[in-house]
């Protein structure tokens, strides 16, 4: 018994077989083809939209954005692989009709529309609205770091160049003394001198260099600098640190479909909370929307303007506080009483309201410190301070969060439903889809290229969901 056989490479065919057959009805790629078709590109600002009268003709906008999409479907971002799959695969000879442009095209067309990209995005979202996948209820948000094409051999905080420079110059400065001694002693021989004042040079240069990184950061305020790409930054992954950026997400809870997307070039999420909510809000016109988020996001000027904006936030408290990891009484031990402006502590004993001053750390808050007489003879000091009396501080919106955390008490399983809503994605982008890191350097490149990420993600999303017939069908 013989193997299953191919036809022969030379075999011809009487009835040519027709690219069309080899894509089928449920193909992802028709889909792709009609939402591209259904966008106006000139209106979103693609550039080229329109032809030129004269010159060399160029490629239309919309086959180059269906590469893309595809390629971030399926994983391929690579300008050069985008190249490769249009000579060899078939699902993009039938997307782009035999069309190949070349590497230089293609990288182009991202680099050059990057806001038009994060408004298909945005075009995309709107249509799971149309077709009823929000529940427009609850959101959850997040955020998760992803790496930037800048090692962090290239990065360097403001600590570490002032170490460098001050270790070069210790550095110069015994060579210096080295040569002088060698003069001195007139010297065992011109090599080894030449060879220092070589190396002092050198080094020289490296100050020099390390200077002009600090001069930087005094002209712009900040405290680190990335020289391949200038706007990344060092974040905390795990138990180490990778440059990178800051992605944020808010997912709505119906079918972990992603509402919003953001980048930012901080590692912390506190002011993330109300910008990404509003967003979400605005996107799914909802008058009235819940959304939940982690310890990270707890800040009470944005949990005010959540509430200024009609959302309801649901964010538990951090314990993060120097005294719960000595296993001393913590804040949320004492008992704020409103009506009097006091603390009841676990000795019971009334801290009452005693000054306010501004907060160094941001400025424009103001911080209310509350204490009592009674701490140097309490019986448990020991397990509350190791200092001569506990003082509490809080904040004028602080009531703001206590009301937060009443709502958490009375709700605990909306904390579980968080990570099962929002959590979901990133594991799906990152560990199935392989979206791990940028290839495109610059904040702005950065957010273009992460919007077509959420893109290909809600379009696998809303595939699982719907199908691709009805897809197509709601672009009708």
């Amino acid at each position: 018994m013989s193997f299953i056989e191919g036809l022969g490479r030379e075999q011809q065919v009487m009835f040519p077989e027709v690219l069309d057959d080899y894509v089928a009805e449920e193909n992802p790629v028709r889909f792709i083809d009609v939402f591209v078709e259904s966008l106006n590109v000139g209106g979103l600002g693609f550039e080229r939209a329109v032809p030129a009268e004269t010159g060399r003709p160029g490629y239309d906008p919309r086959d180059l954005l269906a590469l893309y999409v595809y390629g971030y479907l399926y994983g391929i971002r690579s300008s050069r692989k985008l190249e490769r799959e249009g000579q060899r695969n078939v699902e993009l000879m039938w997307l782009l009709r035999k069309l190949r442009p070349d590497f230089k095209t293609i990288a182009d067309f991202r680099r050059d529309n990057r806001e038009a990209l994060r408004k298909v995005c945005r075009q995309f979202t709107l249509l799971c609205k149309r077709m009823d996948l929000f529940g427009a209820e609850l959101v959850a948000i997040d955020g998760s770091k992803f790496r930037a094409v800048n090692s962090r051999q290239r990065s360097f905080p403001r600590k570490r160049l002032e170490e460098m420079v001050a270790g070069i110059d210790r550095r110069i400065e015994g060579y210096l003394e080295y040569l002088d001694e060698q003069d001195e002693a007139e010297g065992s021989g011109s090599g080894e001198g030449e060879k220092l004042k070589e190396r002092i040079r050198e080094l020289r240069e490296k100050s020099a260099e390390c200077r002009a990184m600090l001069e930087e950061l005094d002209r712009t305020g900040g405290n680190e600098i990335s020289l391949t790409d200038p706007d990344s930054r060092r974040m905390p992954v795990g138990t180490s640190t990778e440059v990178g950026y800051n992605a944020q997400i808010a997912v709505d809870a119906k079918h972990d479909l992603i509402v919003a997307e953001d980048v930012i070039n901080t590692p912390s999420d506190r002011h993330s909370l109300a910008p990404m909510a509003r967003e979400a809000q605005e996107v799914l016109g909802a008058e009235q929307l819940s959304v939940v988020a982690d310890r990270g996001y707890t800040n009470a000027q944005q949990i005010k303007q959540c509430q200024e904006a009609g959302i309801v936030p649901y964010v538990d408290r951090p314990k993060n506080s120097r005294n719960y990891k000595l296993g001393l009484f913590t804040k949320e031990d004492f008992l704020y009483d409103a009506d009097r402006d006091s603390y009841r502590c676990p000795g019971d004993q009334e801290l009452v309201f005693r000054y306010e001053t501004p907060d160094r750390a941001r400025p424009g808050r103001l911080l209310r410190y509350y204490y009592t007489d009674a701490c140097p003879s309490c019986p448990l000091r020991a397990r509350c301070t190791r200092s001569d009396k506990r003082r509490i501080q809080r904040t004028a919106d602080e009531h703001l969060v206590d009301q937060m955390q009443a709502r958490i008490s009375a709700n605990r399983a909306i904390l579980w439903r968080r990570k099962a809503i929002v959590e979901h994605p990133f594991g799906t982008l990152k560990r199935w889809m392989g979206y791990d890191h940028f290839l495109m350097r610059g904040l702005e490149s950065v957010r273009a290229e992460f919007s077509l990420a959420v893109l290909s993600y809600n379009i696998k999303r809303a595939m699982a969901v719907l199908g691709v017939p009805r897809m197509i069908a709601a672009l009708a």
